[in-house]
């Protein structure tokens, strides 16, 4: 009887000292007395890309910029980041510790495709949404609880070979892509847009990412005839391109993918950039937009040191992305909750995110950007010669298997 009573007792006090204890009960990562949520990402400090840190500073300004303003009912955003050295096995066990030491609601524009692949088996088994993974991955379109902006590049080339067909009027195109990934998913795109428009790609020529001279590739892209071509690679391989057939006399229209509509683009291929066109899913850096404009001032007055440019804008397109489905979840009056996030995220729609437009997703299809525009370098700026369109339905319905 005696043991029974104080069983209950203490069962009473726990039960007490539960309700009174606020943020506690709470999602983890959610303070709700003090309205702060905790997120994070993984970030190559070191490694083989340390210069993609530019992409995390200025997420970081975004979130800096959100905390003083206040423009999200008051609620302020801890962003907590760490080192992965761009290498997936420490991305994984960086978001382990993310998730269990320093308990985030979710990752905020963790950067890089195949570090962010590996961590999804971790993020799906603890229950952690992934919004804004920076990456170009087919396979962030398949998991309920990612949320990508970036594009698959197959329907980046496509948006391009479709505007050299259409928009320029030419009928001999060809490709030059990296033998990866980035470069495989770019050709299949083309060559289902291709097909589409009733052409035959006038070569289409593989090169490993190391390449530094393309004198044989531009010699097979001079004897082809081609009007345009399309290059999906490094700002390097670009650069290196577009000496060759400087050198070479080969005058053709060239499209190269979003990444390096960029100034560190300029800074390697000088003037041989004026002309170069660009698919691209933001808007140019330079852009008027309001959203825009705000990613220059908040990393000038953040990060100074920092290059502006679309490696920046689209690490701040990313963070902005957590924001909007935030707020999407403060407007929905749900419990602040990872599944409740989720839900929110999947009623976004034709939405306007950092320097994307368009975003949209739901329970059923994750594929957020869904438009690209076309930007060309030409007297000393990115600008957009046209606007933003969607997708070809041959390479973009071909993601979802349709």
């Amino acid at each position: 009887m005696l043991k029974s009573f104080w069983r209950s007792a203490a069962f009473a006090v726990a039960a007490t000292a539960s309700l009174s204890a606020g943020p506690t009960l709470a999602e983890t990562g959610v303070d709700l007395d003090n309205k702060v949520v905790t997120i994070g990402a993984f970030t190559p400090v070191t490694g083989p890309v340390p210069f993609y840190a530019v992409l995390t500073h200025a997420a970081e300004a975004y979130f800096k910029m959100l905390n003083e303003s206040g423009d999200a009912d008051g609620w302020t955003f801890n962003y907590v980041t760490k080192d992965d050295g761009y290498d997936p096995a420490r991305s994984v066990a960086v978001s382990r510790s993310l998730v269990e030491d320093d308990g985030v609601f979710a990752l905020s524009a963790p950067i890089g495709t195949a570090t962010n692949v590996a961590v999804l088996p971790y993020a799906k088994e603890a229950g952690v949404p992934v919004i804004g993974p920076v990456g170009g991955s087919s396979q962030f379109f398949e998991v309920p609880a990612v949320f990508p902006l970036l594009p698959d590049y197959g329907w980046s080339a496509a948006s391009a070979a479709e505007y050299a067909a259409n928009g320029l009027g030419h009928e001999k195109i060809a490709l030059l892509w990296e033998n990866d990934e980035l470069g495989k998913s770019a050709k299949r795109g083309f060559d289902l847009v291709m097909e589409d428009l009733g052409l035959t790609p006038a070569e289409s020529i593989p090169f490993d990412v190391k390449t530094t001279s393309f004198s044989a590739h531009i010699r097979r892209i001079q004897n082809s005839g081609a009007q345009t071509v399309l290059l999906y690679g490094s700002n390097a391989n670009l650069a290196a391109a577009l000496k060759a057939a400087d050198l070479q006399g080969v005058d053709v229209a060239w499209f190269a993918p979003f990444f390096t509509a960029d100034p560190s683009t300029l800074k390697l291929a000088g003037d041989l950039l004026e002309g170069v066109y660009f698919s691209s899913w933001l808007l140019p850096v330079s852009s008027d937009e309001p959203e825009v404009k705000a990613y220059r001032d908040a990393v000038a007055t953040y990060f100074p040191n920092d290059p502006v440019g679309v490696l920046g804008l689209n690490g701040w397109s990313n963070a902005a992305l957590f924001h909007k489905g935030f707020q999407l979840l403060l407007d929905s009056g749900d419990e602040i909750t990872r599944d409740n996030l989720v839900k929110a995220m999947n009623t976004m729609t034709d939405a306007a995110v950092g320097g994307a437009r368009g975003v949209t997703f739901s329970a059923d299809d994750h594929r957020g950007t869904r438009q690209e525009g076309i930007i060309q370098y030409t007297d000393g700026d990115f600008v957009l010669v046209r606007d933003f369109q969607p997708y070809p339905d041959v390479a973009f319905n071909a993601a979802k298997g349709e």
